[in-house]
């Protein structure tokens, strides 16, 4: 019976990782709800002894799925891609999903978990070095990440088929946005996010539109 509830994606509405998955279940079209998980709130909802039996990290996102319960979101992308594989977010050739996965990784891997909007790390880096520390690691990323995308783009991060890349690479934009970092050094990677914002998965996904965006954002 519990393979036919309702998916319920733990979030938290400005969270990279919980809006990368909530891309995944818009473009395929799997109807959810969410439990917001307030990272900030009463110290960090995260923390609360509840969330660490569902998600021992005690990180967004989790969602429960099929009888079962998956945190760290390119894991979870990656089983609704297997199980729910209408649109594919991973190629089927093995050259482009190693690309795939590589781009995927440098972000999920290389930038975000650096950066302050990483609250883990905003409380050991300080308020005073936030923006530096911030820039200095997206940047690094950035420049990285242009010159990786030049040899595989078409339309978008691999090609021209929206993939698992994809959804990470509009978050880290934003990220980039909120810092302040210049982005006229990256064309290609502003002329995919730029493409990308305007399709409708990317829309409602967005933090602007999240039951848990706080007023006025």
């Amino acid at each position: 019976m519990s393979s036919f509830l309702k998916p319920v994606l733990y979030s938290y509405f400005r969270s990279s990782c919980s809006w990368r998955v909530r891309i995944a279940l818009a473009l395929k079209g799997i109807e959810y709800d969410q439990a917001p998980v307030n990272l900030i709130k009463d110290g960090g909802q995260q923390l609360s002894d509840d969330y660490g039996t569902l998600n021992p990290m005690r990180q967004v996102p989790a969602i429960t799925i099929d009888g079962i319960t998956l945190s760290q979101s390119l894991a979870i992308i990656q089983y609704l891609d297997e199980t729910r594989p209408t649109p594919r977010l991973l190629p089927d050739d093995p050259k482009k999903r190693a690309q795939v996965r590589m781009i995927s990784d440098v972000i999920a891997a290389g930038i975000q978990p650096l950066q302050v909007n990483n609250l883990a790390v905003l409380q050991k880096v300080g308020d005073d070095k936030k923006l530096e520390w911030a820039q200095h690691f997206i940047i690094k990323g950035f420049n990285a990440l242009e010159k990786i995308l030049q040899q595989t783009a078409g339309q978008y991060c691999v090609g021209d088929e929206i993939s698992m890349a994809d959804l990470c690479l509009v978050p880290q934009v934003y990220n980039a946005e909120r810092f302040k970092v210049d982005l006229k050094p990256y064309p290609t990677i502003t002329r995919i996010n730029i493409t990308l914002i305007e399709l409708d998965a990317f829309k409602v996904s967005h933090p602007s539109y999240q039951p848990d965006t706080p007023p006025g954002l």
